[in-house]
């Protein structure tokens, strides 16, 4: 495991960006292998397979398509954003590293700025890999984009705690990746539920909210 870690801060430093990208890409591949077992089983205890001994069995292309969105955004935006905001905070805002001001502006740029963006370029670039179109990627994003960032926001804040007071900027993003195969894994399965009841809430309350926003004007 040494050796793994040793090789790892070796190619981080000779190219950080590339190892990034390739990290990434391979954790949100796990992720989505582990959301294509978990749909699997749930739906199994909901009898909703014919054969309820049907054995699992992992669709190569949806790891594929998670995987590149791994490679292809997480692993180069993300090493830029962590790079870029710590240098932003630091410089622009000029606040003392680590202090408690500093983390919890970490915190709440990454949730307000880039936790969004990430959700949004999520959905849509799944949709479209599926070969959805454009009314139809729309409708997935507004069924998923909002419970998934209400979930998420309830959990990653305290990750990015101990991240941004505790991890060197040069390893922040790793540290992301390892929550990352949690939240690859979430993400799927939020996308594979579809129009789930308790997805309906959310968008029954915001429909309530907008409701309300017409009826007083």
């Amino acid at each position: 495991m040494l050796r793994i870690w040793k090789c790892y801060q070796n190619c981080l430093s000779l190219h950080p960006v590339k190892t990034q990208v390739i990290s990434s890409g391979f954790l949100w591949g796990i992720g989505d292998v582990a959301a294509q077992y978990v749909t699997h089983s749930t739906a199994k205890k909901r009898l909703q397979y014919k054969d309820a001994g049907q054995e699992f069995k992992i669709n190569w292309k949806r790891v594929a398509i998670t995987s590149i969105f791994g490679f292809g955004f997480v692993g180069p935006v993300g090493h830029f954003w962590y790079e870029g905001l710590d240098r932003f905070i630091k410089l622009r805002l000029q606040l003392r590293p680590k202090s408690a001001r500093f983390v919890a502006t970490k915190v709440a740029m990454d949730g307000l700025i880039f936790g969004p963006f990430d959700l949004l370029v999520f959905f849509t670039y799944m949709g479209f890999s599926n070969g959805k179109s454009v009314d139809q990627v729309k409708e997935d994003v507004k069924r998923d984009f909002l419970p998934a960032l209400i979930l998420e926001g309830a959990v990653w804040p305290i990750v990015q705690v101990a991240n941004f007071r505790y991890v060197p900027v040069r390893y922040q993003l790793l540290y992301v990746n390892i929550f990352c195969l949690l939240d690859s894994a979430f993400l799927s399965w939020i996308d594979q539920q579809k129009d789930a009841p308790w997805k309906q809430q959310f968008t029954s309350f915001t429909s309530l909210k907008e409701r309300g926003g017409q009826g007083r004007l």
